[in-house]
């Protein structure tokens, strides 16, 4: 009897245990996802840059419609919590910023790594759908 008939039992510590990889949903499957969620809410969204399928890091761009945009960003790696799903941070100190601010952002983010993902929503209420998959305190 290994424990694993046990109410409460941590299956994934087997798999851990055994050495298996963590396996993350591939980037593609996730963008369409989340653009379906977002059409769901009503809330107008499109892929600005798209990258890699696999694995490309995600940024997802709100337009408040004002002039502003809030931008979020991949959780640095090597949080536990974010080998098997995407976690996320909200750059700038979490305030939205003009455009163009963004723009030489993501710009510098596409010298580093061509095969980022941005996403972008118009809302003016700021809603970007992640909910408690922000970590706070970053950015």
């Amino acid at each position: 009897m290994d424990g694993r008939d046990k109410p409460g039992h941590d299956e994934h510590f087997y798999l851990r245990e055994a050495g298996a990889a963590s396996m993350r949903v591939r980037t593609e499957i996730w963008v369409r996802a989340y653009l379906r969620r977002c059409q769901a809410e009503a809330i107008p969204v499109y892929v600005g840059r798209r990258g890699d399928e696999a694995a490309g890091a995600v940024f997802i761009c709100v337009n408040r419609l004002d002039g502003t945009v809030a931008l979020y960003g991949p959780a640095p790696a090597g949080l536990a919590e974010t080998e098997t799903e995407r976690r996320w941070v909200s750059l700038f100190g979490g305030k939205p910023v003009g455009v163009a601010e963004v723009q030489v952002y993501l710009a510098r983010q596409w010298d580093f790594d061509p095969d980022v993902w941005v996403l972008e929503l118009e809302d003016r209420a700021g809603r970007h759908l992640l909910g408690d998959l922000i970590i706070e305190g970053e950015g």
